[in-house]
């Protein structure tokens, strides 16, 4: 139903930027000139924590292996970036709900970040889930509107009930790798079984430290999934 009533929308109205108001290129949400105010990551870094190396065998990754197959995103969390992710997820003070222009802006560079994925492809995409007590604060899951357009992009099985979220843990926020650890360890459960030849993809707006996409791994992990990766928004560097 929302894609039937965007469909009208843009038959009424021409598309714009969402940040100048000018027409952006089609199916885009930002001209090129907002575009490139994105700080983008460069290619060819590690696909579990994107370093840029230049002899990737010789690169000792600190990201899990057999946890996480890969983690990628397309936009480093800072500047411009951390401001669209920012007016996605929280919406201006006595609000509550799903603002769509930066909603447009966050859900392309999931899109985006999703083509540095090495192969095979997901054949799942389930989103990080929030706790039930903080979905009705918020009045929309973030993730889940950032997974169903991937999913539809792949044509991937959406998946936003897989995972649960068990407990209401605090803030990730200025907590350091071993704290956040800590904070989301055994906080997700899978329902049912998953099928180990699926590969199964995990979406998030930012990514930091990744402990909490690992910790949401190791459940789908337990679930039967034998290969998961993570699909984000943007990436803390230096976390």
């Amino acid at each position: 139903m929302r894609e039937l009533l965007a469909g009208f929308v843009d038959l009424l109205l021409p598309p714009a930027c969402a940040g100048c108001g000018r027409t952006p290129p089609r199916d885009a949400a930002l001209c090129r000139d907002c575009a490139r105010l994105l700080p983008r990551l460069p290619p060819g870094g590690c696909v579990r924590c994107q370093a840029v190396v230049p002899e990737p065998l010789g690169h000792a990754c600190t990201a899990r292996p057999g946890v996480l197959a890969a983690c990628v995103a397309e936009v480093a969390f800072a500047v411009e970036a951390a401001e669209w992710v920012r007016r996605f997820k929280y919406a201006p003070s006595g609000l509550r709900g799903l603002d769509p222009r930066p909603a447009a802006v966050v859900q392309e560079l999931v899109l985006a970040a999703a083509r540095r994925l090495p192969p095979p492809l997901p054949g799942r995409i389930v989103p990080v889930p929030l706790h039930p007590r903080r979905l009705r604060e918020r009045g929309f899951h973030p993730a889940a509107e950032l997974a169903r357009p991937l999913a539809r992009r792949l044509g991937a099985r959406f998946e936003p009930r897989r995972l649960e979220r068990t407990r209401d843990t605090a803030s990730q926020t200025g907590l350091d790798r071993v704290a956040r650890e800590r904070n989301v360890a055994g906080a997700f459960r899978a329902r049912g079984r998953i099928p180990p030849r699926v590969c199964v993809a995990l979406v998030d707006d930012v990514v930091t430290t990744g402990a909490t996409l690992v910790a949401a791994a190791r459940a789908l992990r337990r679930a039967g999934a034998r290969r998961v990766v993570a699909v984000c928004a943007a990436r803390t560097l230096g976390a």
